[in-house]
């Protein structure tokens, strides 16, 4: 691998869950042009529907999106290649998403199907251990098909060791957590945040000025903007529109750019990614770019390019942002890839 060049890895959608991919799979990545090339399945595992780093390990870890859900670490090598360092049982259904506390001593995962946070201790290696503790969420919102239980999509630990947030779908909540890094238990801090209800909150989206952070829902398509305190608490500022298309617009990833002026929003239905300029108190509307997809699941930020993975249309589409205005704009042709579901630089 050049300094020119970098690796980037994709979880796509196996059979487990009636997706075409393999498993996990390798691209280099052109830092100067974004251009992706596809280096093949760098690890078969089932169903990896979210990706992420260690902070300072060599380690990848993948959620296996399963109806006995699993997470599995990898060490990575050199070109992108991965051994597989173990996986553990996450107590609960189809996990999500998962993320590695800022100290990079647990690994935290979110189970959709069983509302519920599972936490695993990490050895020198990174290597996942027994589960420490599993919070189960109960409760519901009104939408009967979509929040008939807690549907937990999301967790984020704070940057700085503060408290771990935990966005739910199933119960419109933001709930909040202390780590006890000693014993790996979550400590719930009351009060829970309550989004909107019927918003099917998805996944929230942190400043890196750490005192605001966005929370996008899902299921009514709306941007809510929040003032985040030292001690996690979230103090709503107002909510703007996910999108501007007609349909059906399910939203789905939301991450602020890399210097921290443009919010952007996938837009699952209408094939949008959303750009916003954060200078006042709400999000405002800069432009709304079409992916040629239609179910933007996924996207990431690295450099000057804007990545997005779309699930039903088998690729990943690229784009270079615009410095000035956050507007990104398609650059070379779509990437083939079975059922994208997670784009990790």
């Amino acid at each position: 691998m050049t300094g020119q060049q970098t690796i980037v890895h994709l979880g796509c959608y196996t059979a487990a869950s009636g997706g075409r991919g393999e498993g996990i799979v390798a691209a280099r990545r052109d830092p100067v042009t974004g251009a992706l090339t596809p280096l093949g399945t760098a690890a078969a595992t089932p169903s990896p529907s979210f990706l992420t780093r260690h902070p300072t390990l060599p380690v990848l870890y993948a959620a296996n999106e399963l109806p006995e859900g699993e997470v599995s670490a990898f060490r990575v090598g050199p070109d992108g290649d991965l051994t597989p360092l173990g996986s553990r049982g996450t107590g609960g259904a189809e996990p999500c998403h998962l993320a590695v506390t800022s100290d990079g001593g647990h690994l935290v995962a979110a189970n959709y199907g069983g509302g519920s946070l599972a936490v695993f201790p990490l050895d020198p290696t990174g290597a996942p251990g027994e589960r420490s503790d599993l919070a189960v969420h109960a409760g519901h919102g009104p939408d009967p098909q979509r929040q008939e239980k807690a549907h937990c999509h999301m967790v984020s630990p704070a940057p700085d060791g503060g408290p771990l947030l935990a966005v739910d779908l199933g119960t419109d909540s933001v709930y909040r957590y202390d780590l006890d890094a000693a014993s790996g238990r979550l400590v719930p801090r009351a009060p829970r945040v309550h989004a909107a209800p019927g918003s099917g909150p998805r996944h929230l989206a942190r400043h890196p000025d750490g005192r605001r952070c966005w929370l996008v829902g899902e299921l009514d398509a709306t941007v809510t903007a929040y003032e985040l305190t030292a001690d996690g608490a979230l103090h709503q500022r107002g909510r703007v529109d996910a999108s501007t298309r007609a349909g059906h617009v399910q939203p789905s990833e939301i991450a602020v750019g890399v210097d921290g002026r443009f919010l952007y929003v996938g837009n699952r239905g209408v094939g949008t990614v959303s750009v916003f300029a954060l200078a006042g108190e709400l999000p405002e509307p800069v432009a709304e770019v079409e992916t040629g997809g239609e179910w933007p699941r996924h996207f990431a930020l690295t450099g000057q390019h804007l990545y997005v993975a779309d699930e039903r249309a088998d690729m990943v589409r690229v784009f270079r942002v615009d410095a000035a205005t956050g507007v990104p704009t398609p650059v070379g042709e779509p990437v083939a890839l079975p059922s994208p579901t997670c784009v990790l630089p």
